[in-house]
Formats: C-alpha cells, sequence, structure tokens
C-alpha cells in the first residue's frame, strides 16, 4: 500500500518563531551506569542502572574507588526520590506535600541544591521513618510534616524564597544542615521564612556566601530572626559547624550534624567544632598519606559526622542503612581512631547502597550466627556487614603495623592478627550458614581473596616465631569468645543431650549431634566480661595456654564458670586435642552434658567406688567407632584406646574424654550451631566437605543452600539491575518498605541507643538488599502529588 504525505498545519500557538538547533552540541555518550533514556506514556523514564563487572568486583573487594562511590550516591539518590514518591502516596503525604513542593521549585532552578538535600544525611531516615511510621499513627504526630526543616536548606542554598511551617519540640526548632533555634516555649510549630535579594547566590555548603539570604522565625510569641552569616551562633541560635579538611589537593568537608532529629546526635557536641576540625585534619592527613585510594571513596561519598554521647569506655560508632555517607560517632580522641572509625563506618554505607542494588543472599534466617566481633548473634545481612567492614580495618592496621615501631607496633601487629582472625572466622560463617545467591557467593569470594593477599609473613604481621606465637595467642582468645557466646546464647536439644547421654553410659558411639537453638538478644547487650576481658589481655604475651587437663579440672570444680568452658576450649585447641572443635562450636552441649551426667548416675554394687566426675574433653573426643565408650575409670576414650570392643560399664569420664567422644565422624549436624535448618541442607548428594568450607584459605566456598537469582540479567559486560519504570499517573513504589531494622550496626563498638525520633536504625535489613526484580533508578515526573518535576536520581 502506497503511502503519501499528508499537510497538516500547526496551530499558530504551536509554531517556532525562528530556526532552532534540536542539538547545541554534539550528544554525549551515555553513561556507563546507565542505559539511554526512554519515555512512556510521556513521562521520562531513566533505564536500568548497570553495574559493571569490574565494579561489582572492585567492591566486593573491599575497596571500588571513586566511580564506584559515585555510582552508589547516584542509585541510593534514586533509592530516596522512590520512598519520598511513596511517602507522598501514603497516609503522611497531605503533610509532607508543601515541603515536597517547596523542594521541586528549587530543584528548578538551583538542582544541586535539592540534590545536596536528598544526598543529606537525615532525608533517607525521615523517608524511612514516615514509611513505617505513619501507617500506624496517621496524621497525628505525622512524621511526614519533618519533610518542611529539610528544606529549608535548599532553599537557603538556593537563595529561594520560600514560607514553610516547621514542627517545635520543646522549645526548639531543629533545621538540619543550618542550625537549631532555641527558647521558643510551647509552641508546636513555628513559620519559616526565608528572604533572598534580587542578585542573591545563596549559600555554597553552609557557609553564607554573599549573606544576602535572611531567614526569620515567626511563632504566635515574635519573631526571631537567624544571623545574616547562619553558620555563626547567636542568641537563641547554636549552627551545624562544618568541618573541612584538605591534603595534597583532596579536600573532605562534612557538616557536623547536630541538628538532624532524624539521627540521634548530641544537642551540643561532646567537643567543639575546632577540636573536631583539628582532629579531622589529622585524621585527614593519615588517610591521603597512606590510604589514598580510601580516601578518594571517602571524599567522594561522606557526608556528615553526627556525634553521639560518649560511651563509658572505647569509642562509640554506627552507621545507619538510610543515611549513606553518615558516620556516627563519640569523640574519638586521637587522629588515628577518627581515621579508623571512617574507614570502617563507610563500608558499611558502600555495602548497604550496594544491595540496594543486588541480591546477595536468600531472605529469612533469624539472628543466630556468630560474629567475633560483637556479642550478640547476628542475622546474615549483620554478619556480612560486619565482614565487610573489617576489610576497611584489615588494610589500617597493616599498613600501621608495617609503618610503626616498638610498642606502638606491637599493638598494631596484634589488632592486624585480631582482624584477620576475625574475618576468617566470619567467611566460614557466613559460608556455612548464609544462603547466598550466586552474586553472593562471588562477592563472598572476592572478599576472601582480599583476605588471603594480606601480607602475613611481613614486618607488619609479625612473621617468624613471633607472628606464630602472635597468631596462637589470638586462636586462644577467639576460641575462648566463641565458648561464652555459646553458653550465653545456644541452648542444646533436651531429648537430643539425653540421648547421647543414654549412648554414652551404653558405652557405644555418639553419632550425630543434637540440633541446637539460638535464641536472639532483645536490647544493649554488654561483652563477655571483665574477668575474661583480663584473660584476653594475658593471652597477648603469654607463650602458652593453660594446659587443656589443668582446665578441664578446672572446669569439673566450678561447671557452671563461663570463663572455665573459655580457657578449657582455648586449651584444647591448642594442644590440637581430639574434640577441640567441639568444645568452642558446641560448649553447650558438653556443659549440658556434663551435668546430665552427674547428676544421673546408675546404680552401683554395694562397696564399690562412686564413678569420676564427667571429663569434657573425653565427651568432646568421643570416638564413633563401634562398640568403643567410656570406661568405668572415667578417662573415656582416649585414656584407654585400646580396650576391647564390647558393652561398657557405667561411667563419667572427664570433659576431655567427652569431647573426644562428641567429635567422632559421625556427626551428623552441623558444628557451628546450624540446628535443624542445616540437617535439612545437609542432605544426600552434598559434599561433606563443602559445609564449613573457609573460602579465606583456598578455593572451594560453596554457599550454603541453592544459590537464588540474582537480581538482574547479564547485560553486555555488566549485571544489569532493572530500574523502576512508570508514569506519572501511576509511579511504582519500592519492592520492599524500609522498616524498623533489627540488625544493628557492626561497627567497631557497640551502636549508639536510638534517639527519641525512631528513625535511627543502622547495620543491613534482613533480605540480602533488594529483594529479586527490585527496582531503582528512577526519573520523577511532573505529577499533582509529587511535584518533583523530572528530577532524575542519577543527578
Amino acid at each position: 500500500m502506497r503511502r503519501r504525505r499528508v499537510r497538516a498545519p500547526l496551530p499558530a500557538r504551536l509554531r517556532l518563531p525562528c530556526a532552532h538547533r534540536v542539538l547545541h552540541r554534539p550528544a554525549a555518550a551515555h553513561r556507563a551506569h546507565q542505559t539511554p533514556a526512554r519515555t512512556h506514556g510521556g513521562a521520562d523514564v531513566i533505564g536500568p542502572y548497570v553495574l559493571p563487572d569490574d565494579v561489582f568486583d572492585a567492591l566486593a573487594a573491599g575497596e571500588g574507588g571513586r566511580p564506584a562511590v559515585l555510582l552508589l550516591r547516584r542509585a541510593r539518590r534514586s533509592r530516596n526520590l522512590l520512598l519520598l514518591r511513596r511517602a507522598l502516596d501514603g497516609p503522611c503525604g497531605g503533610a509532607a506535600e508543601a515541603a515536597a513542593g517547596l523542594l521541586a521549585a528549587v530543584e528548578r532552578v538551583a538542582p544541586e541544591a535539592a540534590r545536596s538535600v536528598i544526598d543529606g544525611p537525615a532525608f533517607g531516615t525521615w523517608a524511612a521513618r514516615t514509611l513505617r511510621d505513619c501507617p500506624a499513627h496517621g496524621r497525628r504526630g505525622c512524621a511526614g510534616r519533618d519533610l518542611a526543616a529539610l528544606t529549608v536548606l535548599a532553599a537557603v542554598r538556593a537563595a529561594h524564597p520560600a514560607r514553610i511551617t516547621v514542627p517545635v519540640r520543646d522549645g526548639r526548632l531543629a533545621l538540619p544542615g543550618l542550625g537549631t533555634v532555641t527558647g521558643l516555649g510551647e509552641v508546636p510549630e513555628a513559620l519559616v521564612v526565608v528572604e533572598a535579594a534580587a542578585d542573591a547566590e545563596g549559600m555554597p555548603g553552609t557557609s553564607a556566601g554573599n549573606c544576602r539570604v535572611r531567614v526569620r522565625v515567626l511563632t504566635a510569641d515574635g519573631e526571631r530572626v537567624l544571623p545574616r552569616d547562619p553558620s555563626r551562633p547567636g542568641h537563641g541560635w547554636q549552627p551545624v559547624a562544618v568541618l573541612d579538611a584538605r591534603h595534597r589537593g583532596l579536600t573532605l568537608r562534612l557538616p557536623l550534624e547536630t541538628a538532624a532529629p532524624e539521627l540521634p546526635a548530641l544537642e551540643t557536641a561532646s567537643a567543639g567544632p575546632a577540636a573536631w576540625r583539628d582532629l579531622l585534619r589529622q585524621a585527614w592527613e593519615l588517610l591521603v598519606e597512606n590510604h589514598p585510594r580510601r580516601a578518594e571513596e571517602l571524599a567522594a561519598g561522606l557526608n556528615g559526622i553526627v556525634p553521639l554521647p560518649a560511651p563509658a569506655r572505647g569509642v562509640a560508632s554506627a552507621t545507619s542503612r538510610h543515611a549513606f555517607g553518615t558516620v556516627l560517632t563519640s569523640w574519638p580522641a586521637d587522629p588515628e581512631r577518627l581515621a579508623l572509625t571512617l574507614l570502617h563506618e563507610f563500608q558499611h554505607s558502600k555495602l548497604s547502597a550496594l544491595t540496594d542494588l543486588v541480591t546477595l543472599y536468600e531472605p529469612g534466617g533469624g539472628p543466630r550466627l556468630y560474629a567475633p566481633w560483637r556479642p550478640d548473634p547476628r542475622p546474615p545481612g549483620g554478619l556480612l556487614q560486619g565482614i565487610y567492614a573489617h576489610l576497611g580495618d584489615l588494610a589500617f592496621w597493616q599498613e600501621r603495623s608495617g609503618s610503626r615501631h616498638g610498642p606502638a607496633q606491637a599493638d598494631a601487629a596484634w589488632r592486624l592478627a585480631q582482624t584477620r582472625a576475625h574475618v576468617e572466622r566470619g567467611l566460614t560463617e557466613a559460608a556455612a550458614h548464609v544462603r547466598l545467591t550466586d552474586l553472593g557467593t562471588r562477592f563472598l569470594e572476592r572478599l576472601a581473596r582480599t583476605v588471603r593477599g594480606g601480607d602475613r609473613d611481613g614486618a607488619g604481621a609479625g612473621g617468624g616465631s613471633g607472628g606464630e606465637r602472635l597468631a596462637r595467642a589470638v586462636a586462644r582468645v577467639q576460641a575462648g569468645d566463641e565458648a561464652v557466646w555459646r553458653l550465653r546464647w545456644a541452648a542444646a536439644d533436651d531429648a537430643g543431650t539425653e540421648r547421647l547421654a543414654a549412648l554414652w553410659r551404653a558405652g557405644r558411639p555418639a553419632g550425630p549431634l543434637p540440633a541446637q537453638d539460638v535464641r536472639p538478644a532483645t536490647g544493649a547487650v554488654a561483652g563477655p566480661g571483665p574477668e575474661f576481658g583480663r584473660w584476653a589481655a594475658r593471652q597477648r604475651g603469654a607463650e602458652r595456654a593453660r594446659p587443656a587437663r589443668e582446665a578441664a579440672d578446672a572446669v569439673l570444680a566450678a561447671p557452671d564458670r563461663a570463663q572455665g568452658w573459655a580457657e578449657l576450649a582455648a586449651a584444647a585447641a591448642e594442644e590440637d586435642r581430639p574434640g577441640a572443635d567441639v568444645l568452642r562450636a558446641r560448649t553447650e552441649l558438653v556443659r549440658d552434658l556434663c551435668a546430665r551426667l552427674t547428676a544421673r548416675q546408675t546404680a552401683r554394687p554395694p562397696g564399690t567406688a562412686p564413678p569420676g566426675p564427667p571429663d569434657p574433653l573425653a565427651l568432646a573426643a568421643w570416638p564413633a567407632e563401634p562398640g568403643v565408650g567410656p570406661v568405668p575409670s572415667g578417662g573415656g576414650p582416649v585414656a584407654d584406646a585400646a580396650r576391647t570392643p564390647g558393652p561398657a560399664s557405667p561411667g563419667s569420664p572427664d570433659p576431655l574424654a567427652l569431647a573426644a567422644w562428641l567429635a567422632g565422624p559421625a556427626v551428623g549436624t552441623d558444628r557451628s550451631g546450624g540446628g535443624a535448618a542445616a540437617d535439612e541442607e545437609g542432605g544426600p548428594g552434598r559434599d561433606p566437605q563443602a559445609r564449613g568450607a573457609h573460602p579465606a584459605r583456598g578455593s572451594g566456598h560453596v554457599g550454603r543452600g541453592e544459590a537464588g537469582p540474582a537480581s538482574g540479567q547479564a547485560c553486555g559486560d555488566g549485571l544489569a539491575v532493572p530500574a523502576e519504570s512508570g508514569s506519572a499517573e501511576a509511579p511504582r513504589a519500592p519492592a520492599r518498605s524500609p522498616g524498623p531494622d533489627p540488625a544493628a550496626d557492626e561497627g567497631p563498638v557497640a551502636p549508639a541507643p536510638p534517639g527519641p525520633g525512631g528513625g535511627f536504625d543502622a547495620g543491613a535489613e534482613p533480605g540480602g538488599g533488594g529483594a529479586p526484580g527490585q527496582k531503582t533508578g528512577v526519573s520523577m515526573s511532573q505529577n499533582a502529588r509529587s511535584p518533583l518535576a523530572k528530577t532524575s536520581a542519577t543527578g
């Protein structure tokens, strides 16, 4: 069929007055992480993010570099916009609509000012809290109103006139990024008016620029006018200080955020801004000189420090998964500690942003995993977060141990060896108990490769006999720590323990170990205790552990003393006793079995001597060979290996014999505490050596369970992560709502308590990041409920 042109003149209002060039310059190449833009229903839609293979592998190795951090930052901005869209469509949408309109107006005239707020410390936590709390609270006490406080900063930075109502709490008006107005009395809200001269340029960062912007606060009781330079304190005005550091051309500029109601900051920093600024400059010099690549990451990704109250001892630090690049920390006291804290906490931010794009493990699995750096059980996401964050510590102490001398070098070498042991143990736990996807398995293997590539034999690690002694001391402390952890949180199955007691009395092999249950922690959790701390400190200078036989006798004398079991586990591991792994990884089972055998002795003929107390070492090393069992002397199979097979007389071996008995090759459950779920995983056809494989010590890492689907399909040379698509009329919501997060931050010390707003939750969400098919990276179109017209999160 032939076609011909039909002349259809345009209405006059649509005609161009003169000729225009469609493109003013050649079209720029598309960014590596983004496919070409499309349109759908008249609305601009950004294509899927593409995470290149080399970027994923670099992030999995612990670093990634500046380009990877910028990609993660753009993706997090997209996520924040999605959360805003969903908040506006929810019960709190009406309360936040005016503030969203102001943010959209600022974005049209000054995009960078709007983006700086969306990327800022408080925006993501506000959106998460709004989505979590508003369905329950409705409009009364609605968190959506708090968006107004965030948008004031955008208006001031853009020198954009604005009038916005902001909530007042306890006589304080908090304006994140700017400061806090105090002494407002018992008023529920205030009207904030931003006035700008015609030639005003706004505020770069939080400095005053040309000081042509004036901010007035009006309440029922009167009016307050902020200083012309809001970065300077004034009557009833506490500004947010800006910390800046520059070394070798690399600049770090961070607000000392004390005015974000979403984050548990101190009303006044524990140290003055001048002290924080001086400390940051020293820490920044240390990082730029010794870790230049990581310093580039920090310069590109960090966006704020939130001061926390000082703990009783040490330094408290944390990271909120909803506030990318924001570090919460108490006063670190020295530059080295601040540098380490920045490295550690930014690792958390990187992994949280990465799990927005890819799925590393299957959902499910409560907090039941052992992490050597934490006193409480961890969920899978928390365990992976801790492993990843400690890679930053590993790099830091490796450099410090090689560049220091004397006692400082010895301390750095100890911390290096301890951090490496922690990461290796964490990798073992993750390989055995986390249901990794294909990408998760690849991620863990890259982490293990980084650990294997560390300098184990150099001066920093303490080579030769000194290095071996250091490794033994670290292994003792870790074995003792795990034993105490298991006594505190794990419980063996009663029926299974009773079955083992009957088998022991009958002189039969132990067979499969009973399932165990790890109870979750509730509230704040203290460490192992001062007695353990003193013992652990002594191990740094000790040549060897307490003899295992002596430790076993001490356990029999005081079976309820956890420290005794810690020393027994450490001694058995160092002497390579049969059953040492059982004493470390199933301490609660050996203890309960000893108690049952002591409490329920069988009847004996008159005139015979009572049997001795059960020996934990014998129990743990219990052989599984038919006919071999305990002997009346109490020595267990280790004491009498040549015993003739046959029925055994009732006896009560010592703890060493019990441990050796339980360690027989017929053990069928997971020895690291997998419980019934682990037993189901190890069915027929599964390689018995795959369970508990140690990826840090060689190849052969196998993720537990079948690998699940990845978040995106292969696309060219990268991993394609689907982007959110949809029209202005029907924007699509994220696949999951960021509810409260039970996985607390994996910081180097205990996390700080949540603030009164309830918006602080740190660490990784239980779910392995974005669910399969979760989408990110949208361009929000013009919409009556979402006035951010064509605001692209990818910037």
